[in-house]
């Protein structure tokens, strides 16, 4: 039975309730992301960033906050800034400072959390979004390092609640957009293609589950055409791109009925209820200055040389939009093919080896986005960052499609050789051999077969003769069944045409 509060939201109007008292509102919406970076120890100490491990495992003095500790800064989290910071056109700070953020909290051990205010290491900056055949430029602010907090444990113990510090300290960017995008489509889409830039260029799992990329979704609704910003509502607890989309829906839907019955909505901070899809209120949002920064006097400030960013630079991959660009080009593809095969470098990666073996892309990307994409989900392989063990090698499925293109095996036996492949680790060859699938291609054996459906369906051979054109497929399923799949299908269609028609 749905609960109460699931019912009532089903009954409330529905969302992207824009017009309100006669007057045309339109959404204005900022993201805050979180993505946990991709290193083995945590930022300020050597303990291990490892996920699911047993409470409180990965702890140390330092990130438990004793007093008169002191942190050691992990380079490996500011080179894989400056990384993300170059993909996405920010200019990058040579010198920038860390801040103490003050709040308490019990997951906060020290009371306050290391981060950057004044002086952030990344600013400016942008990423290009492709969504429903438009391209839109979404603004970056600054992109920051900071320390994870911990995690509270609620209603294991009764009416207890337990911390576990895993995750305090734990390395993070947190990349803050302009308040560009106008729809929740906008900011699904802005989060997709922020996610593939961060995987690509192997800074971050991106794993919305683990928490290692997490948002935060400022929403407010203003009168269409003004400049002005409205009054913003910061909505958290959001861990999908579906729970973004929806919450944003729900959000602007209710700031919307506010607003039509001649009310003022409040700047608050609202928790997103995934059972209920409805935001609830947590508090009222804080400014910087509740915060009460200052910069962190166990930190010296961060100079970075201009040799190191471009040593950085240098590493940088291809990224998704070029890479989709040229597969458009070099490859023919659609732009819809180009961009489910790049959305992972991984993905790409495999499919210009695959076709580096055998010249055939559209073929090859059919296979990889078809069975093969089947086969990953079904494995759960596409949740890790990188596939490091492919189910088919790609020199394996080119030569497959190759075998096809050539006449040896036909495209219906090809699926018999996949599911083998998969199923043995054996090269399409092996198989083909050992179970004798070599395509039948020889005209005079072809002959003999057609000759013998012809003879046993004179029924249907009388009905295509008077025009019944449909029957012609049945007759080439009955020579292929006669040739167990083997026989050439072209060649079949050539030789029973001209039979039928002779």
């Amino acid at each position: 039975m749905k609960s109460a509060a699931r019912r009532n939201a089903i009954a409330e109007p529905p969302p992207f309730c824009y017009p309100c008292r006669g007057m045309s509102y339109e959404p204005v919406i900022g993201l805050e992301v979180h993505a946990q970076v991709l290193t083995e120890s945590k930022i300020f100490c050597g303990c291990s960033t490892r996920f699911g491990e047993a409470p409180n495992r990965n702890t140390c003095p330092v990130c438990m906050g004793f007093p008169g500790v002191l942190p050691v800064l992990n380079r490996k989290v500011v080179e894989h800034t400056v990384r993300t910071g170059l993909a996405t056109h920010c200019t990058i700070a040579r010198s920038s400072r860390w801040a103490r953020k003050n709040y308490f909290y019990p997951d906060l051990p020290k009371g306050y959390q290391i981060s950057q205010y004044e002086l952030p290491l990344c600013t400016g900056g942008h990423v290009d979004v492709s969504g429903d055949g438009a391209s839109k430029r979404v603004r970056l602010t600054r992109i920051h390092m900071e320390e994870d907090a911990g995690k509270n444990i609620h209603d294991v113990r009764g009416d207890h609640s337990l911390v576990d510090l895993n995750r305090a300290g734990v390395p993070l960017m947190e990349i803050v957009s302009e308040p560009d995008m106008r729809s929740p489509g906008e900011a699904g889409d802005y989060l997709r293609t922020l996610r593939s830039i961060l995987e690509y260029i192997e800074v971050c799992d991106g794993n919305m589950e683990e928490g290692s990329f997490r948002c935060d979704a400022n929403v407010s609704l203003r009168p269409a055409g003004d400049d002005e910003l409205g009054v913003k509502v910061e909505i958290k607890n959001l861990n999908s791109f579906k729970a973004v989309e929806k919450a944003l829906e729900y959000e602007i839907g209710r700031q919307g009925r506010v607003l039509s019955e001649g009310g003022t909505v409040a700047q608050e901070t609202r928790l997103w209820d995934p059972d209920a899809e409805v935001t609830r209120s947590m508090r009222s949002k804080e400014s910087a200055h509740d915060y009460r920064y200052f910069p962190d006097p166990d930190l010296l400030p961060l100079d970075i040389d201009d040799e190191w960013i471009g040593e950085i630079r240098a590493t940088l991959p291809e990224l998704a939009q070029d890479r989709r660009d040229r597969f458009m080009e070099q490859y023919g593809l659609s732009a819809y093919d180009a961009n489910l095969l790049t959305q992972r470098r991984d993905v790409a990666d495999y499919f210009e080896a695959a076709v580096q073996a055998h010249a055939n892309p559209k073929a090859i990307g059919n296979w990889l986005m078809g069975d093969l994409f089947r086969v990953l989900k079904e494995r759960k392989l596409d949740a890790a960052l990188r596939i490091e063990r492919w189910p088919v090698e790609a020199a394996d499925l080119a030569r497959m499609v190759q075998m096809v293109d050539e006449g040896a095996i036909s495209g219906k036996l090809a699926k018999t050789v996949f599911t083998d492949m998969l199923e043995t680790g054996k090269g399409p060859d092996a198989i083909v051999e050992e179970k004798g699938l070599e395509q039948v291609s020889d005209s005079s054996a072809l002959d003999t077969a057609v000759d013998e459906v012809l003879s046993a369906c004179e029924a249907q051979v009388a009905e295509f003769r008077a025009g019944k054109e449909k029957v012609f497929g049945f007759l080439v399923g009955q020579v292929m069944k006669a040739t167990r799949g083997k026989a050439n299908p072209g060649m079949v269609n050539e030789i029973l045409r001209r039979k039928l028609q002779g």
